[in-house]
């Protein structure tokens, strides 16, 4: 039986960067809204464990984006399949990523990839070409975290 995961990355800002790979991937950003309205009412959580961010909702330190074709929580908003979690933690990152996503573009569509990345925010590192091994550019999110483009 094959089992759920998310991938939950460390940052200084979640609700940022959640909204910089949402639009790198083409994800939506979950909103936890109605949870967190009813946590609120029900006395479950004080008004110093949220923040709005363009108008929502969110849990402070927390912001998760989905796969928008897959299935979610109506009440939560919480993803049920390819899932982001951004925690913020205290310290900035330090050193190189154990782990980094690849983002694949259309056949021949890498520069336009890696430019709409840039303004996104994302800055380029490197360009690799490795001629029939494949050719992409280690990249960075806004906050440092370490990915590819190819």
């Amino acid at each position: 039986m094959a089992l759920g995961w998310k991938l939950v990355i460390d940052s200084r800002n979640a609700s940022t960067l959640a909204g910089f790979w949402a639009e790198a991937l083409g994800y939506e950003v979950e909103d936890p809204s109605a949870l967190i309205e009813r946590l609120l009412a029900d006395g479950h959580i004080g008004e110093e464990a949220v923040i709005e961010h363009r108008g929502r909702k969110n849990f402070r330190g927390y912001a998760a984006v989905r796969h928008p074709d897959d299935p979610f929580d109506q009440t939560s908003g919480v993803g049920q399949g390819r899932r982001l979690l951004f925690q913020d933690v205290p310290e900035s990152k330090s050193g190189k990523n154990r782990l980094h996503i690849d983002i694949h573009s259309e056949p021949g569509g890498l520069d336009e990839l890696v430019t709409r990345l840039e303004g996104l925010g994302a800055t380029r590192i490197l360009e690799q070409d490795q001629g029939p091994a494949g050719h992409w550019w280690l990249m960075q999110d806004p906050e440092g975290n370490e990915f590819c483009a190819a």
